[in-house]
């Protein structure tokens, strides 16, 4: 949905929905996708925040498939504003886990995949319109060490396969590196570090240069054009960063946030026996649910959540944030609290001065939430969330439409 006074274009990503194929992914835009848009922007454009496996890609190589998703974009006045390009392979009804990073930035695959997510972006769009792309955070952390150069060569590689796009095409495509907990991406920090020294550098304006025949000043303009972050809100508050200082931090040092991810986090502000228990509810065999832990001497991270609750070295009274996506409309999941303020104050500086073109609510656990918080439909939630967020950005929010929906 388009959002006025320049906020940008608000959607949801359709990894909530399980399409690791072509017809699942059929299904959902037939089905609960359509449910959303006939109850929130009837009479307008809807924009998409679309979730291809490796697998429904493939598929989709054939002319007939092709032809098929456009029709049914056509059909239902869907637009294409962003696409999910995180999850390689299968996302739900199987053990995920740190397997999720894989094919990482160190690997062809990963670039390959990519790109061939950004071929189909630019069929699907108009002349002018600009994308964005999100992507893995480099890889999974304990597989970082020594391979920066690696991944940003690909990084590069990737870009310079957006220019060659915007060139034919007149579709610019933008890829999102997206930080997460204990990944080599992780803090806005460490994201700054990154881009000072391998991305936005001399040395790789110079290697974009040579790889898409343009000239060093043109490959430095194409730099920030074509990468960026995807600043995933959940993400960010477990890590316990500042909302205005890290969105800052980023604007300052000229690295574009091409996708806002508006997402909100499992929070235990004091940790006791009752909350233990109450966590246990949470582990489950799909996802990695990082925890990071705040005591008097700091932050500790864990790569799951089991890990840490068997951590002896845990004392009552810490605050614990949880990599676990709940939906952005409740504030409390009794006895825990949500990352929900932390976004509500994001979307405050959007507000005020917006961050991204794009903001995609992300809410993909949806299937493995304890049962006590799936008490609607998935769309319904949906249109719950992106309803709770333009209220948040006081956009006017048609009560009559809502209840036809």
């Amino acid at each position: 949905m388009q959002l006025p006074d320049d906020l940008g274009q608000l959607t949801y990503c359709l990894n909530v929905h399980p399409t690791q194929t072509w017809d699942e992914v059929r299904r959902a835009l037939e089905g609960p996708v359509a449910y959303v848009r006939r109850t929130l922007a009837p009479d307008v454009s809807f924009g998409l925040g679309l979730r291809l496996s490796a697998q429904a890609l493939e598929e989709l190589r054939a002319p007939d498939a092709r032809a098929e998703l456009k029709a049914i974009l056509a059909r239902h006045d869907y637009r294409l504003v962003t696409m999910n390009g995180f999850p390689f392979g299968p996302f739900h009804g199987v053990p995920v886990k740190a397997a999720v990073y894989q094919p990482d930035w160190k690997q062809r695959a990963r670039l390959d995949y990519t790109c061939w997510l950004a071929d189909l972006m630019t069929e699907l769009a108009q002349p002018g319109d600009s994308l964005s792309l999100s992507t893995v955070p480099g890889t999974y952390g304990p597989l970082a060490a020594g391979a920066e150069a690696a991944m940003a060569d690909n990084l590069l590689k990737c870009v310079a396969h957006c220019v060659g796009l915007l060139k034919r095409t007149g579709v610019s495509v933008a890829i999102a590196l997206e930080p997460e907990p204990c990944c080599f991406l992780e803090t806005i920090e460490g994201t700054l570090a990154f881009f000072r020294d391998y991305l936005f550098c001399d040395s790789a304006a110079a290697r974009l240069a040579e790889l898409s025949g343009l000239s060093l000043a043109q490959a430095r303009a194409a730099l920030p054009r074509h990468l960026g972050v995807c600043y995933d809100v959940c993400h960010a508050a477990v890590e316990f960063e500042d909302p205005t200082a890290s969105v800052a931090a980023l604007r300052d040092a000229g690295i574009p946030i091409h996708k806002l991810q508006l997402s909100a986090a499992l929070r235990v502000p004091a940790l006791d026996s009752a909350t233990r228990e109450g966590l246990t509810t949470f582990c489950e065999p799909t996802y990695l649910h990082q925890v990071v832990a705040r005591s008097a001497t700091g932050l500790a991270r864990y790569s799951d959540l089991p890990e840490a609750l068997a951590d002896p070295q845990r004392a009552d009274g810490e605050e614990w944030r949880v990599h676990f996506h709940v939906p952005i409309f409740v504030a409390d999941i009794p006895p825990f609290s949500t990352t929900r303020d932390f976004l509500a104050e994001i979307l405050a500086l959007h507000r005020r001065q917006p961050i991204s073109a794009h903001l995609e609510v992300e809410t993909y656990t949806w299937q493995v939430l304890p049962e006590a918080v799936r008490r609607q439909r998935l769309e319904v939630a949906v249109v719950k969330e992106l309803e709770w967020v333009r209220q948040q950005l006081g956009v006017t929010i048609d009560a009559d439409a809502l209840a036809s929906g």
